[in-house]
């Protein structure tokens, strides 16, 4: 039955009813973290921006118990060229192919005894990784069936706050305000990721349910300009679909287009107060570093796809850390980055600046 809710032809009406609604968003965002109480619903975004996406809670199906399977079986099912979310956390590897998570938005995953949250928005094209404890509680999450910000709002099984994945916080009900642990997650295609990591498990396509994996309800969505639901600011600086990487850092927020960031290869840039190094190797995932090291802030080159320091020419790998030269051994800071739309970005985040 939810195949025939989430099918392309529904969402033709889903399209109506948010046009329909589109018209009392704002143009600017009106999310301050403050937590409000009004008849007597706590929340810190205006409860009539949290619309319905046409399914009821729990109807898309969050997996619950997954069943992973070697990279050896997932070459059975996965292409190099499909899109997989690639999760390197308390030392194993895991593939979350995009093409089961487009029919569950949400992994509730155990990795090495660590309750992880994986989480995938097909509207925003956002993969965002979380701790899912709360007061160092496990906590498991579902697809409440809203949207906030044409992005996926999450519910927990604790509480049935509602919670947006791209802030990472509860946005509504009694954990209000409260906020989850990120995880890093790369965003890339099965080929790279089991070059980076040969002995990745992957997700299993046997999840309990009967979906048409390898089919996408959402062809045609990702390229074309629309935006099927209301956004509280819409920004005509880039198209609404360009992906981009984007960086949170205290007050301040930066997007960096994923096709600049593959031209230029290295960004050393300063968000926030903190200096950072944006970086990819050929068609490899985004990462996002601390560029400084002790006192000293590094910038970076890339040569021949290795990069380098220009304080001391030493070479550093894709994960940060310095594999020849005076700096061999050291690891620099990762930041957890979203990649998304840049729609769904410059909603929540009006101010952002633009990278170019």
């Amino acid at each position: 039955m939810l195949i025939a809710l989430v099918a392309a032809s529904t969402y033709a009406i889903l399209k109506t009813q948010a046009a329909d609604s589109a018209s009392g968003s704002s143009r600017s965002s009106t999310f301050t973290g403050t937590v409000l109480d009004t008849n007597e619903i706590k929340h810190i975004v205006p409860l009539d921006k949290i619309v319905s996406g046409g399914v009821p809670m729990d109807g898309i199906p969050s997996i619950d118990r997954p069943k992973f399977i070697s990279a050896a079986e997932g070459n059975r099912f996965l292409s190099d060229a499909e899109i997989v979310f690639g999760l390197n956390y308390a030392g194993e590897a895991r593939a979350y192919p995009a093409m089961i998570l487009v029919w569950h938005e949400i992994v509730n995953d155990v990795v090495n005894e660590h309750p992880v949250l994986v989480t995938y928005c097909p509207l925003c094209y956002a993969a965002i990784a979380f701790e899912r404890t709360i007061d160092g509680d496990p906590v498991q999450f579902g697809v409440s069936g809203k949207l906030y910000n044409s992005d996926l709002v999450m519910y927990d099984r604790l509480t049935e706050s509602y919670w947006s994945q791209i802030l990472g916080k509860a946005i509504a009900g009694e954990l209000s305000g409260r906020e989850l642990g990120r995880i890093p997650i790369d965003f890339t295609t099965w080929g790279v990721w089991k070059s980076l990591h040969p002995d990745t498990l992957v997700l299993s396509k046997d999840t309990g349910f009967a979906r048409s994996y390898g089919a996408d309800p959402y062809q045609g969505y990702y390229t074309s300009s629309e935006v099927w639901f209301p956004l509280e600011h819409e920004d005509q600086r880039l198209h609404p679909k360009t992906l981009i990487y984007g960086l949170a850092i205290g007050e301040l927020h930066g997007a960096y287009p994923r096709d600049t960031i593959s031209q230029r290869g290295v960004i050393n840039d300063g968000v926030g107060g903190t200096n950072v190094a944006v970086w990819v190797v050929q068609d490899g995932p985004v990462r996002v570093y601390d560029r400084n090291v002790g006192n000293i802030t590094l910038e970076f080159v890339l040569e021949d796809q290795r990069i380098f320091d220009m304080q001391t020419y030493s070479e550093w790998n894709l994960d940060g850390v310095a594999i020849s030269g005076a700096y061999a051994g050291t690891q620099l800071t990762r930041i957890v980055g979203t990649e998304c739309f840049w729609f769904a970005w410059a909603a929540f985040y009006p101010d952002t600046g633009i990278y170019s």
